[in-house]
């Protein structure tokens, strides 16, 4: 029976890692994300830093990314930055998979 419970014990440990992963990975890729897009909206140094901490705060109205592709297409179009649907989706992705890898770099 032990070795059972050492399977279910271990399952349960990684199943907690990888949630812990997906957590710091997402908030590491919205506040990139904040930084990609605040560049693009014109704002620099404190302000650019100000605006990816609002982009990190808006993913908790809703599981998921609609909340922050819905702040920063609002705030795109707003500002008149064009950017497509497909190249914003593409540039969350992209910044995910940059998120990913630097967090297993740090360890």
């Amino acid at each position: 029976m032990t070795t059972f419970e050492d399977r279910k014990d271990a399952y349960e440990a990684k199943f907690a890692r990888d949630e812990e992963l997906r957590f710091k990975a997402t908030a590491r890729r919205n506040r990139l994300l904040g930084v990609w897009a605040a560049e693009k909206l014109g704002r620099t140094g404190d302000d650019a830093q100000a605006y990816a901490r609002e982009v990190v705060r808006s993913d908790v109205s809703e599981p998921g990314d609609q909340d922050v592709f819905r702040k920063i297409r609002a705030d795109f179009d707003a500002a008149g930055v064009t950017c497509s649907d497909h190249q914003l989706r593409r540039t969350m992705d992209e910044l995910l998979a940059t998120a990913v890898e630097q967090i297993e770099k740090e360890g």
